[in-house]
């Protein structure tokens, strides 16, 4: 029987490792106990954990950033459960190498009564049709699927998929951690540096796991860049600081444009504006700026902020955020970073209040929830008065009395029916001022108006 099944099929324990794969390739760990951090789904009592070590588990999906270890997990759980593991990719697979990978699993599952894990990585990459060609499959249980995504999958995973799947999100691997796995790339004999004669200096460790940003694909390549670039003096390779940093070269900002740290990183500067913290808000600046995004889509939000957030609390805002938004579109980048700091700044520094905002959001739920109110007869137009009083209408009834015939411009008179009021102005900076205004108009009204 054995015939029926090529090489590729093997389990991949028993894949040889070959000298020419990448460190990160042949360091990835295969047992549970090897694979470092991501302890809030993989602890001991953790809900997967317990799921793999009790092989009680049909289908999941793990999203998180790059070098994470999603691949790797996948494959760990293959080795643990003792199951056949076959792989396909979001980019380059199709419906048919989905069939062939099926029926293959189908296939060993009656000659050899061993399941299939089917790994997908990047499944945010199938389309509609690709991914329905699974779910039956994964109804019967043909094959256990594991799919991989850097892109939430409650967004770009279709429904049917995420509701038959169990999701785990993988976090950035912590620097401390990083620090274990290049260690452990040092001494390992079999698959790592341990036959070299290497002296790491800590801090040229520490600069590699810093640098990686969460990234042990990023950490592990830069290591063995380090390594295999250095020469050997008296037979020892030395990484010091300055290989380091050679090696890894610039931060790699962890910033995808369309996707969940696009949502999270403008929404962590819009958050720290109206929470007053100038310092957070320029950290998120400049992550965005250095990451790429477009500038323009930073200063809408600037400006949506300044009337959301600051309001009539000091009205300026507003005028600066526009401002910041002209002036970038005149000087562009580089500099047009400064009128962006410049707002942010400001903004985050301004006494808050979202009266205006919040007062909108009460009578557009009045328009959309109750009874539409009819303009009171006073406030309509000439022609609308003319037809009314030749209808028999009393014509005192729908004077109309002129602001600024009266002292301070104003005159007692309702303008709405009912009596709703919806704006209630803060004490905060310059609406302190409007709420003494309000508050005597207010007065005036209700003394006229028992």
């Amino acid at each position: 029987m054995d015939s029926l099944f090529s090489p590729e099929d093997s389990p991949p324990e028993e894949v040889p490792l070959s000298p020419n794969e990448p460190l990160a390739a042949r360091m990835r760990p295969r047992v549970l106990d090897e694979i470092v951090g991501q302890e809030h789904i993989l602890a001991e009592g953790k809900l997967l954990r317990r799921a793999i070590e009790a092989d009680r588990f049909t289908s999941l999906i793990f999203y998180g950033p790059p070098g994470t270890g999603k691949t790797t997990l996948a494959n760990v759980i293959a080795h643990s459960t003792g199951s056949r593991f076959e792989s396909l990719n979001g980019v380059e697979s199709n419906v048919a190498e989905i069939r062939a990978k099926i029926e293959a699993a189908r296939t060993y599952s009656k000659l050899r009564d061993q399941t299939t894990i089917l790994f997908i990585d990047e499944i945010h990459r199938f389309n509609k049709a690709q991914q329905d060609v699974l779910l039956p499959h994964l109804e019967r249980g043909t094959v256990r699927f594991i799919g991989a995504t850097t892109h939430n999958p409650y967004f770009y995973v279709n429904s049917p998929l995420v509701s038959r799947s169990q999701i785990f999100q993988l976090e950035p691997v912590e620097a401390q951690h990083l620090l274990i796995l290049l260690e452990r790339a040092l001494s390992d004999q079999e698959r790592g540096f341990g036959n070299l004669k290497i002296i790491s200096h800590p801090d040229a460790l520490e600069h590699l796991a810093h640098k990686a940003d969460g990234d042990a694909r990023k950490a592990l390549t830069a290591l063995e860049l380090a390594v295999l670039t250095t020469p050997a003096v008296d037979g020892a390779i030395t990484i010091d600081l300055a290989v380091a940093e050679e090696s890894i070269q610039q931060k790699a900002i962890l910033y995808d444009a369309d996707g969940d740290q696009h949502y999270d990183t403008i929404s962590a500067f819009i958050k720290s504006i109206r929470g007053s913290d100038p310092d957070a808000a320029l950290y998120w600046l400049a992550k965005m700026l250095h990451a790429g995004e477009d500038p323009r889509f930073i200063a809408r939000r600037l400006v949506i902020s300044a009337s959301e957030d600051i309001g009539l609390a000091d009205s300026s805002a507003l005028q600066i955020a526009i401002a910041a938004q002209q002036a970038f579109e005149f000087v562009g980048m580089p500099e047009g970073r400064i009128p962006l700091a410049h707002a942010t700044v400001h903004l985050a520094t301004a006494p808050k209040s979202n009266s205006a905002y919040a007062a909108l959001g009460e009578a557009q739920a009045d328009v959309a929830q109750g009874a539409t109110l009819p303009v009171p007869e006073h406030l309509r137009t000439k022609f609308r008065k003319k037809l009314a009083v030749e209808s028999g209408a009393d014509q005192a009834a729908m004077q109309y009395l002129y602001s600024h015939d009266y002292d301070g411009n104003f005159t007692p008179q309702a303008y709405l029916p009912q009596g709703r009021k919806y704006y209630t102005p803060t004490s905060n900076g310059m609406e302190k001022r409007i709420q003494e205004r309000i508050a005597h108009w207010r007065s005036q009204f209700e003394k006229s108006n028992p």
